[in-house]
């Protein structure tokens, strides 16, 4: 299957966590009705650091979603695809 994915880093100060979360919530909404599946996990030893994950089972269905993204993407570009190991 030809997955595709793209990765967003960053960092949030403690102040602004709770708007942070807020537009969190409505990325996960917008992605998961463009077919995409989304994740965030915050670094383990850095409150604040953050790494949003979104995929899709391929381009289009990613770079259609980023487009019409309620944030911005700062690279939508910059896309990966699963490599096939076997």
């Amino acid at each position: 299957m030809p997955r595709s994915l793209t990765i967003h880093r960053t960092v949030v100060p403690p102040a602004d966590r709770p708007k942070f979360f807020e537009r969190l919530r409505a990325k996960e909404a917008h992605y998961e009705g463009a077919g995409c599946r989304f994740w965030v996990f915050e670094e383990h030893a850095l409150s604040g650091a953050f790494v949003e994950f979104c995929e899709a089972n391929d381009i289009a269905t990613l770079t259609a979603a980023h487009a019409a993204a309620p944030d911005p993407i700062l690279d939508p570009a910059r896309i990966y695809s699963i490599v096939e190991l076997t």
